[in-house]
């Protein structure tokens, strides 16, 4: 078990670690030192060197370059996922909870549904269907994971909206779009961000999972995915091709389960 003044600096290591990903992703054109198309036939599979810190790809791209620009699609794809999986779950669970027991039952189905099918194949077949592209890949994924936020969204409600204090506004004639804003709302805000922390997580896998099988990132694009994918065939000739990309989208979802794991205590400090 992790002593809380170790987990206090892993907590902060992660922020930093977010932080800068951030603002790298944010002032790409300004600190990559290479665009990330450019080619150099010339430098093709250099390794890495003072000119060229992270090395260059099979096509004498620089590294880094794109390792710097393939965290913004990482990032657009987490962002948006989430905030689509977010207000899609967060509603239905609200509704779920506050309606008809048929109607309850009626979405959980669906819901249900949902997660029955493995997260990566459900992926490919909603982008399979919707086109290849990352504007696809943020709808897939955000319609996959809608479910999770359902679930927590509504066994939440159906406990808060048993408490006193809501069934005292409710006995005072408050509408009920105001009793979930005023107290239903407020109240499950904590346990969806840590659920958002954990989700960003798995969607940065997804999209890196699908760009390397060629459904999302298109080149050339930067993406971790597609970057991986380019190294497949020099594992032994140039590891640091799949080496330094593997490593950003390791430790990328490494801090954003120690970020998710720290909210989570922090927000529920008797687990």
């Amino acid at each position: 078990m992790i002593r809380r003044p170790a987990a206090r600096r892993l907590y902060y290591a992660a922020l930093l670690f977010l932080a800068i990903l951030g603002a790298a992703a944010i002032a790409a054109p300004l600190v990559a030192p290479y665009s990330p198309t450019e080619q150099h036939l010339d430098r093709r599979l250099a390794p890495p060197s003072r000119t060229h810190l992270l090395g260059t790809d099979n096509l004498g791209r620089d590294l880094l370059s794109r390792t710097i620009y393939g965290s913004r699609s990482a990032l657009l794809v987490g962002i948006v996922s989430v905030a689509i999986s977010a207000l899609l779950g967060s509603l239905v669970g609200l509704v779920a909870a506050l309606s008809s027991p048929s109607l309850d039952n009626l979405l959980m189905l669906v819901m249900d549904s949902l997660l029955s099918f493995p997260t990566v194949l459900l992926a490919i077949t909603v982008v399979s269907f919707l086109g290849y592209g990352l504007v696809q890949v943020m709808i897939a994924v955000g319609v996959i994971y809608a479910p999770t936020f359902a679930r927590l969204v509504r066994a939440e409600t159906l406990a808060l909206k048993n408490e006193g204090y809501v069934e005292a506004s409710q006995a005072l004639g408050t509408p009920q779009v105001l009793v979930v804003f005023r107290h239903i709302l407020p109240n499950l805000l904590g346990k969806v961000v840590v659920q958002c922390s954990i989700t960003f997580a798995l969607t940065v896998v997804i999209e890196a999972s699908l760009s390397y099988l060629g459904l999302g990132a298109q080149p050339p694009t930067p993406s971790w995915g597609l970057m991986l994918k380019d190294a497949r065939d020099y594992l032994v000739q140039a590891p640091w091709m799949a080496l330094y990309p593997g490593l950003a989208l390791a430790f990328t979802v490494l801090c954003f389960n120690i970020l998710g794991d720290s909210l989570s205590e922090r927000l529920n400090p008797k687990l």
